[in-house]
């Protein structure tokens, strides 16, 4: 495959330059946004060919686009890109594991990522051990000498517990293994795992990336060229590459991501330090109010758009706020623009045993809270009317 030159050659070096000239051409004549190649194949001049695009479950030229961009926001070269997040994990995964290996995950992650390491990789031979990545003793206690994979997301999801990513890093290649660090609810624009040392970052680019609810998508991302090549391989021959629709629409989306994700980002903090005072409210997950020095040190200059918080009259009281909203979207999502509630315990972890949620902090008077750009005022309106509602019940 012919190697392409990464974006971050250009002249462009700071993210919001980046993510607004994202894909855009510069060549006279050349069109200004990404077309949309919209083909299965490629013509060749000759069997002896070595065109950089052959067959789009390879590779495709509005795909190209995208994982120049992606790799090039974290100093890196270009991304593999992927038809879902999961479809990313389990590429990755797949390249870096075989039967009789270990890896040690946080606790508090995607049930998804739950899912596909103890449904689907767990009959294959390869087993999980889930721990609270946010104490870097546990981690280190759970390592083997058949471990090869550290895989954390931080801020969890969705307690938005803080992991120490240079801690982890340390202990994961100590014991030879590659931390992987799922990267979705900041971003590079907030968090630069690679800089924390971590070897790959997975992100669902379905959420703030394209940021619209309209493209599916995952990416990996990582400095090891021949690793990166690996996973390429994996994505060839499982054929879960995007498709040039979503790569492009997920372009679109992450011209404004660095203007959204901030903006959003400062609601979110408003909004969790007024939850907190709430009286129907017993706890607010949100990484400034949990690990703020940490925080502080490892994200770039914000804590992103997503919170938790857990309701005092546990599941009824989250069943009645959340059929009591009106503004805010009950939907199985996070990073658009509007803002979406979810209620983690039947939703996204839903997969997950009792007890699994427990562990990881999924309590079933949890909601999980995607702050979008509607203001403030209405969002928080929203939440007090539905407040209303539960307190009226419990009074009866």
């Amino acid at each position: 495959m012919t190697t392409r030159p990464t974006a971050s050659a250009s002249s462009f070096t700071s993210i919001d330059s980046l993510c607004c000239r994202a894909g855009a051409g510069f060549a006279d004549g050349q069109p200004l946004v990404t077309p949309i190649v919209q083909s299965t194949t490629f013509c060749r001049e000759g069997v002896d060919s070595r065109a950089e695009h052959q067959y789009s479950r390879v590779s495709n030229p509005t795909v190209s686009a995208l994982e120049d961009v992606l790799g090039a926001l974290e100093g890196a070269p270009p991304a593999v890109c992927f038809a879902t997040g999961l479809a990313a994990e389990t590429a990755l995964l797949l390249a870096l594991l075989k039967a009789g290996d270990h890896v040690v995950c946080g606790r508090a992650v995607y049930g998804g990522t739950t899912r596909l390491l103890q449904q689907v990789l767990g009959p294959l031979g390869i087993e999980a051990t889930f721990v609270d990545s946010t104490s870097p003793a546990a981690v280190a206690g759970a390592v083997t000498s058949r471990t090869r994979v550290v895989f954390i997301e931080t801020p969890a999801n969705p307690t938005l517990e803080v992991t120490d990513v240079r801690a982890v890093a340390a202990i994961a290649h100590r014991a030879g293994a590659r931390l992987v660090v799922d990267n979705t609810f900041l971003t590079p624009v907030l968090q630069q795992p690679l800089e924390l040392g971590a070897d790959l970052t997975v992100t669902s680019t379905t959420k703030f990336i394209d940021g619209h609810s309209v493209a599916p998508g995952g990416a990996v991302v990582t400095r090891d060229a021949a690793l990166a090549e690996r996973i390429r391989f994996v994505r060839k021959s499982t054929g879960a590459i995007q498709t040039p629709q979503h790569a492009w629409l997920t372009l679109q989306g992450l011209k404004t991501l660095p203007l959204r994700l901030r903006a959003q980002s400062a609601s979110a903090t408003t909004l969790a330090h007024w939850l907190a005072a709430q009286a129907a409210v017993a706890r607010v997950h949100y990484p400034s109010l949990g690990d703020p020095e940490l925080a502080e040190a490892q994200h770039l200059g914000a804590h992103g758009a997503v919170l938790s918080f857990e309701l005092l009259g546990g599941l009824s009281a989250a069943r009645q706020v959340a059929g009591a909203l009106r503004l805010c979207r009950l939907v199985e999502h996070v990073g658009s623009v509007e803002t979406l509630v979810t209620h983690p315990a039947s939703m996204t972890h839903a997969d997950l045993t009792v007890e699994a949620r427990a562990a990881a902090g999924v309590r079933d008077g949890l909601l999980r809270l995607s702050v979008g750009l509607e203001s403030i005022a209405d969002i928080r309106a929203d939440l007090e009317s539905a407040f209303a509602t539960v307190t009226a019940e419990v009074a009866r």
